[in-house]
């Protein structure tokens, strides 16, 4: 008996181990050989994704090197833990490295290695010859901001996919530059492999229930009295792909106006009245598009694969009618791109190469830009993603892709990115919108609410004026983003005052409004 029960124990335990392997088997994914090659790839990617990859490379691998690949995904979170924990790595195996061939290590080296202003430094020339390793191939995603950051601080090395494929470069393919951004990298450090747009999701049923409210258009429209509680918006200190939709809303003032001061005055005033509009703030840009989705919101701002996912999901669920709409803010919809890049010492080299080549090859580019069961297209799920290579937006083609007629290169010809505005300025757009309006949002939406019972802006001037109020101007910017770097002169807790300032002064500008308004002033 005893012998009996051991064996049915023996039996269930092998069948609870064998279950994830036949899981993939029945996905489509076969389990890997022992001789199989092996890649590390860094990313946030969701599971839809690493799982569509995982299946599509390793079809791809099989059929043209005839070996077997193991995809190793890591996650530490999102884009900034990720950003966080390559650096602590690097500046962890850099320094390991320094001390068994150098000796002992000094603290000055840490501010010297990683930074581009001291080319010239030994250490800093040290490092940039070394093939040092955090034991990763792939940084995947996360936007070209912090790609290039990853890039400048010389954990990125150059992918030489332009000498192993010329043709993928070429102007009526993927251009070098469109609307204003950098598509890859000039010396190969990243490589952009989708486009993204930002725009607004909105329901339709709930747009249903403001009276006289026309559903949204243009960024402006999100900041009207309207949609007081109505709104859900993404942390920009906690999600990328938000702080860059800010940093949009800035730039299309600046370009209104003609005049970068009085745009960026305007600009962040104008994220006030939405985040004060809000009624959720999430700490996740694809948070937005599910609480609009299941009428939690009204609106909300939202990437592009993530406000066609929910259309297409919307489809599904009603019968091919989606009760939410996707649409690009007319003269405010930049393209940027979703890149890849090699990570210096990569152990894998030369199957991080091979990875980079599929994902810009037609079958990678397919892959992110057709609908699930397209020719091509995932097999679980769609990724919905814009390929970055213009010959999947030729008319044979539509049939297949995810959103039959969105076209990135077409949808924002019309808006132009100035690097040289507020490019430097991105972390500083996080921070001010944090301690500005997030850190004392209960404040702005008591001031707003305020304004808006009064009559509007236009009938209360003195709290308008009061309300609009910022901590400092354009022209201080710079000065300001000095202030918010770590040195020798400038500690942590120095950061932390700055900020804390900002936050107090919004604080007794939005209580000062809101009595103004009240008084009628």
């Amino acid at each position: 008996m005893l012998i009996r029960r051991l064996l049915i124990c023996l039996l269930l335990l092998g069948s609870l181990l064998a279950l994830p392997f036949w899981f993939r088997k029945h996905e489509g994914i076969t389990p890997a050989d022992e001789n199989a090659d092996r890649l590390v790839i860094i990313t946030a990617h969701n599971k839809s994704v690493r799982d569509e990859y995982d299946r599509e490379f390793r079809k791809y691998y099989r059929e043209k090197f005839g070996k077997d690949i193991v995809l190793d995904f890591r996650s530490t979170g999102g884009t900034s833990d990720i950003m966080r924990y390559i650096e602590d790595r690097y500046q962890a195996a850099f320094r390991t490295y320094y001390e068994q061939k150098f000796g002992k290590w000094d603290a000055a080296y840490a501010t010297v290695f990683n930074n581009d202003s001291h080319a010239g430094h030994p250490v800093r020339r040290l490092f940039m010859e070394s093939d040092v390793s955090i034991g990763i191939d792939i940084f995947a995603g996360g936007g070209t901001f912090n790609q290039l950051r990853v890039a400048r601080k010389g954990y990125a090395v150059d992918g030489k996919v332009r000498e192993r494929h010329p043709e993928y470069f070429k102007e009526d393919s993927i251009p070098a530059f469109f609307g204003g951004e950098a598509l890859y990298d000039q010396q190969g450090r990243y490589y952009g492999v989708v486009l993204s747009t930002f725009g607004i999701l909105y329901n339709i049923d709930r747009m249903k229930e403001i009276p006289d409210c026309k559903a949204p258009e243009t960024w402006q429209d999100l900041g009207k009295p309207e949609f007081f509680g109505k709104l859900v918006i993404a942390d920009p200190s906690k999600s990328g792909s938000a702080n860059k939709c800010f940093e949009i809303v800035i730039q299309q003032y600046m370009g209104q106006a003609n005049d970068p001061v009085r745009g960026w005055r305007d600009g962040l005033n104008m994220i006030k009245r939405i985040f004060a509009n809000a009624r959720t703030v999430t700490d996740s840009a694809s948070k937005v598009v599910r609480d609009v989705a299941i009428g939690e919101a009204a609106a909300g701002m939202a990437i592009d694969t993530y406000g066609y996912t929910e259309v297409e999901w919307s489809r599904r669920i009603f019968n091919g009618k989606s009760h939410v709409v996707y649409v690009t803010p007319k003269g405010g919809t930049a393209v940027s791109t979703d890149p890849v890049q090699i990570l210096r010492g990569a152990p894998n080299r030369v199957a991080a190469e091979r990875f980079v080549d599929f994902l810009l090859s037609l079958e990678g580019q397919k892959l992110h830009a057709f609908k699930m069961g397209a020719p091509g297209g995932g097999v679980k799920s769609s990724i919905s993603r814009p390929a970055i290579r213009k010959e999947l937006y030729a008319p044979e083609y539509r049939q297949y892709r995810f959103e039959a007629d969105y076209d990135p290169y077409a949808s924002g010809s019309d808006f132009v990115y100035h690097p040289q505005w507020t490019g430097r300025y991105y972390s500083l757009i996080q921070m001010v919108i944090k301690s500005v309006m997030l850190e004392v949002h209960e404040e702005l939406q008591r001031a707003w609410q305020a304004i808006i019972a009064a009559g509007g802006p236009e009938k209360v001037p003195q709290a308008w004026a009061c309300f609009n109020k910022l901590p400092f101007e354009y022209t201080e910017a710079a000065q300001m983003a000095k202030k918010l770097r770590i040195s020798k002169e400038n500690s942590a807790a120095d950061v932390a005052g700055t900020l804390r300032q900002w936050s107090v002064f919004a604080k007794e500008n939005y209580i000062k409004a809101a009595e103004l308004a009240r008084e009628g002033k």
